[in-house]
């Protein structure tokens, strides 16, 4: 696994890739800088051969490995992809493609407030070690007033085909980084379990859960949008998602006053005329293709109604990812007709606020 981590000046990264380090077993990837002492005349083979070997040593304070450019880096990693591997210096926005092109590759940001971004710079205690100096601090001798620091930061997001907000835009994972400690940074990173290998490559109940809320997408009902994926074998059978039926005027056009007059959940069912999701993919499967064994990946938890008809088609298995407001009654139907019923929660990815859970904000 490579994680690469970008991010706004002093929003954190460093630290997430301190804490990677020293908690997760992770090593520290670096790109040369032009003016940097470390360059040498000699072949790459050689001082990257050298620079692992240091890496080896756990009583090297710098323990990382340094690389010419994105692409070398990306060549070595891509070799030993089953290690765990962590940079700060993505940079070049012309081979992150080729990046996240890689199965073991997760890109994350890292922000936090501007007001906070600039305290921590301003106050900037002394490192102990190279890795958790922030790089803001190693770049300004003295602190920049506020208005510095906001024009400091609008060129190193926005600055055209360099800055760093053309790669946070395509990050799995973006972290919001308020902590006003490393102890809860690191509390709320343990929790979160960063090096998750489900953010690579999702687990088959992702990767239909993800296939279901895709269906969704497509539904017009005026309520809530919903989808669902019927799989046996682990083969798609159908998909689905609610709406009017075929020929008739779509709910978001009016199609079924119920939905349209805004009642709340569970009212004037018996007026409704919209398919649920689950009633469409079971309608598009028939009984004769779902069989034993079929399992049905709902967005939501199935109504009473759309339980019934799971229970009288055989299908096996109902996972969903959203509760409803009659789970209690639907979980008892389906324990009834022996079909087993259970609730998938997959890794958090987007937006992620960085808080102790123990001690939340």
């Amino acid at each position: 696994m490579l994680i690469g981590l970008c991010g706004a000046i002093c929003s954190g990264k460093h630290s997430v890739a301190n804490y990677l380090i020293q908690e997760e077993g992770f090593r520290l990837l670096k790109l040369k800088d032009a003016d940097s002492p470390q360059v040498t005349d000699e072949p790459d083979g050689d001082r990257q051969q050298q620079a692992l070997e240091s890496a080896g040593n756990e009583s090297s304070p710098s323990s990382q490995l340094v690389f010419d450019d994105s692409k070398s880096l990306l060549d070595f990693v891509t070799k030993r992809w089953q290690g765990l591997w962590v940079t700060t210096d993505i940079r070049d926005i012309t081979i992150l493609d080729r990046f996240l092109q890689r199965p073991f590759f997760l890109l994350v940001s890292v922000d936090a407030p501007m007001s906070l971004r600039w305290k921590r710079h301003v106050d900037r205690p002394e490192p102990l070690v190279y890795l958790t100096m922030p790089l803001c601090h190693k770049r300004l001798l003295e602190s920049p007033s506020l208005e510095e620091f906001v024009l400091w930061n609008d060129k190193n997001l926005y600055e055209k085909g360099v800055g760093r907000a053309y790669f946070t835009d395509g990050a799995q994972v973006r972290l919001f980084n308020s902590s006003s400690s490393l102890k809860e940074l690191h509390a709320a990173l343990k929790s979160l379990r960063l090096a998750d290998e489900q953010r690579l490559r999702p687990n088959w109940d992702q990767y239909f859960m993800e296939l279901a809320s895709l269906a969704s997408q497509r539904s017009n009902c005026m309520k809530r949008r919903v989808g669902c994926v019927l799989v046996r074998d682990r083969r798609v059978i159908s998909t689905g998602y609610n709406g009017t039926p075929r020929h008739i005027k779509n709910c978001n056009e009016g199609g079924c006053p119920r939905c349209n007059r805004g009642e709340g959940g569970g009212l004037g069912l018996s007026t409704c005329l919209c398919l649920h999701a689950e009633e469409n993919a079971l309608l598009e499967a028939g009984r004769e293709r779902i069989r034993e064994g079929a399992i049905l990946y709902c967005d939501t938890c199935p109504c009473l109604t759309c339980t019934v008809k799971i229970a009288q088609v055989g299908i096996s298995e109902v996972v969903y990812s959203q509760g409803y407001n009659m789970d209690n009654d639907s979980a008892a139907i389906l324990n009834s007709a022996g079909v087993k019923l259970r609730q998938f929660s997959p890794p958090r990815n987007g937006l992620v606020y960085l808080e102790n859970s123990e001690n939340p904000k």
